[in-house]
């Protein structure tokens, strides 16, 4: 699909299933978002952290299948040579807005342009579905992944409470939307 020098954007394949998780790694926690809403537009304040963490989320196990040759669903994979260094996992979603599941960049990617270049081929892939925009959801405690998303135009459009009450980690969950 689109090429950065040597990182180039493909479709999963099968033989790719076995390395999809080989993006996953940690990511670090500096701060978070802190939301507010008036006059029907939602703004936030970054509140850093005096001590950093790092985190990492468990592999994702999924029918992988499902999303090769699909027209509802896609995984966007980016290489370098054969090595996956990024992810990026489309759904259709009922607003008609493709929905990101997830976006991941190995740690030794991050900050070399492979989001930027997974955010480009989602939006083509979202287009040629006449989809009329991108959207994701972030937890505000992961701060460096939020300020990607505005970098790449993406606004805060909601958020949500109660939808991590089970995990005593999350405060917020934010919603992320870019229109086209």
């Amino acid at each position: 699909m689109k090429k950065n020098a040597e990182i180039t954007i493909q479709p999963l394949m099968e033989q790719s299933i076995a390395i999809i998780n080989d993006t996953n790694g940690p990511f670090p926690i500096i701060g978070k978002i802190l939301p507010s809403f008036s006059n029907g537009v939602w703004s936030y304040e970054e509140e850093l952290y005096d001590t950093p963490s790092e985190i990492r989320f468990p592999d994702d196990k999924l029918d992988w299948s499902a999303y090769i040759d699909s027209s509802e669903k896609i995984v966007l994979l980016a290489f370098r040579e054969d090595a996956c260094v990024g992810q990026i996992r489309l759904v259709k979603d009922w607003n008609r807005f493709a929905y990101i599941e997830n976006i991941a960049v190995k740690k030794d990617f991050r900050k070399s342009g492979v989001g930027h270049l997974l955010l480009e081929a989602a939006e083509t892939w979202a287009k040629k579905q006449s989809l009329i925009g991108l959207s994701l959801e972030a937890q505000n405690d992961n701060l460096i992944a939020c300020r990607f998303y505005v970098k790449e135009g993406f606004v805060l459009g909601g958020v949500d409470t109660l939808k991590q009450s089970a995990n005593a980690e999350i405060d917020i969950t934010l919603y992320w939307y870019k229109l086209f």
